[in-house]
């Protein structure tokens, strides 16, 4: 299964939300992205036939191996990119809304370029 700009989008909300200690339900994603509940339902399912999430006998979501590794790309393309424009003077809001549009369609070359950039912009 090929992840779609809003799987990637769930994936990375369950990513943000596991990363703050809590267990993951899909009303906690339901809350966080402003989705219904049939919405997230129905992308979760998706998700977990995809093979990229877990639902165990309590409700809560986890990641798989395969999850996880397309949850950890698409949040560090979002972190380095709002960085790179909170830098370049963009205000963090703006920022934040643009990284998450580029975020998934960014090729790997073009954001490992990015990355060089921001590595060698930051002063010391």
């Amino acid at each position: 299964m090929h992840l779609q700009e809003s799987g990637e989008m769930y994936l990375e909300t369950i990513l943000i939300l596991s990363l703050k200690g809590n267990y993951v339900r899909s009303i906690d994603v339901s809350e966080y992205m402003g989705y219904s509940k049939p919405s997230v339902s129905r992308a979760i399912g998706l998700l977990k036939s995809g093979g990229y999430v877990i639902v165990d006998e309590d409700g809560y979501l986890h990641l798989t191996d395969a999850g996880l590794e397309a949850a950890e790309k698409t949040y560090e393309r979002h972190k380095v990119l709002t960085a790179l424009f909170v830098e370049l003077g963009v205000d963090e809001a703006t920022a934040a809304r643009d990284a998450c549009k580029i975020e998934h369609d960014i090729s790997d070359e073009t954001f490992e370029a990015l990355k060089r950039v921001a590595r060698e912009y930051r002063p010391a």
